[in-house]
């Protein structure tokens, strides 16, 4: 054996010698395994029971479009009263509940991640002020929701001040079990989930950047809208996500909020699984996914996220 062939003393073999390398799909099979299990085999699951047919007592297996049918029965024509069908009426009003609530903690959102990431010098005091931001998320939603209560009520803090000083005759019935009520409410528990992924973005823009634009004599305006919102657009979408997703599927806040008189898809989801109608909710549960997606594909096709992150 030539010299140059032989390992030098002391030296040791490569790790690829010792052994093979691992295929990449090896490393992902178990996060892959993880989500088959948890969010691919449910939702088939999901969709299965979708197609198939029930009646007072039992489920029936098999193959029909009638839930998906029966979800707009009635809907090609207006009611006597001139209005939508109720599914139509219903997904609407959901809709709505997510358009408004998106709009509000959006702004809200960047509103708070802008003063966190630009406004707050010291990183202590950053971190202590996202803190507090934090701690409404530290009781249940349930409790946060019944809090307002007590302000919105008939008798409650907000319409004994109204009354006081003078600004209205009578209670404001408006307040509370209402649209108004739920939209609140939803705005109160879900903020957070827009300012954490707009502070995370705010927070990784290179200040060189600002100081740049201040240099060619940008205003703070123009800063604003041509550098931060820019370079915030990722955070902005992620956190649109999380709150439409989020309000698209509530009924629980839609429940005590709108003192059960208020529709939402999800809460139709939900009567209807009281009631054993699973094919019925699962139809509905699709339908109500396949919305999701579309908006998500909407907002996806305004930032493309991959290139951002």
């Amino acid at each position: 054996m030539s010299a140059s062939s032989a390992p030098s003393h002391g030296q040791r073999p490569s790790t690829s010698a010792l052994a093979p390398a691992v295929h990449p799909w090896w490393q992902a099979a178990p996060l892959a395994a993880v989500f088959v299990v948890f969010f691919l085999v449910p939702l088939a699951l999901v969709l299965m029971v979708s197609f198939w047919d029930f009646n007072e007592y039992e489920l029936l297996p098999g193959f029909t479009w009638r839930n998906y049918f029966s979800i707009f029965e009635g809907c090609t024509q207006l009611t006597d009263n001139g209005d939508l069908c109720v599914s139509l009426s219903t997904y609407l009003s959901t809709l709505k509940f997510t358009l408004i609530t998106w709009a509000v903690t959006l702004v809200l959102g960047f509103a708070l991640a802008y003063f966190l990431a630009f406004h707050v010098r010291s990183p202590g005091m950053q971190t202590l002020l996202f803190v507090l931001c934090t701690v409404p998320f530290w009781t249940s939603n349930v409790i946060r929701m019944i809090s307002w209560v007590p302000l919105l009520g008939r008798n409650g803090l907000v319409n004994q001040v109204l009354l006081g000083l003078g600004i209205v005759d009578t209670p404001l019935e408006w307040l509370l079990f209402s649209q108004f009520s739920v939209v609140l409410a939803f705005i109160h528990l879900y903020t957070m989930f827009m300012i954490v992924p707009i502070f995370n973005s705010m927070m990784r823009i290179d200040r060189s950047l600002l100081e740049a634009a201040s240099d060619a004599g940008a205003t703070a305006w123009q800063t604003l809208w041509n550098v931060i919102i820019p370079l915030s657009k990722t955070g902005m979408l992620i956190g649109s996500i999380f709150v439409i997703t989020i309000v698209m599927g509530d009924f629980v806040t839609v429940g005590v909020m709108g003192g059960q008189q208020i529709a939402s898809v999800g809460k139709l989801i939900q009567v209807q699984t009281s009631y054993l109608q699973f094919p019925l909710a699962a139809a509905n549960a699709v339908m109500l996914l396949a919305v999701v997606l579309m908006i998500i594909w909407g907002l996806t096709r305004i930032v493309d996220i991959r290139k951002e992150l």
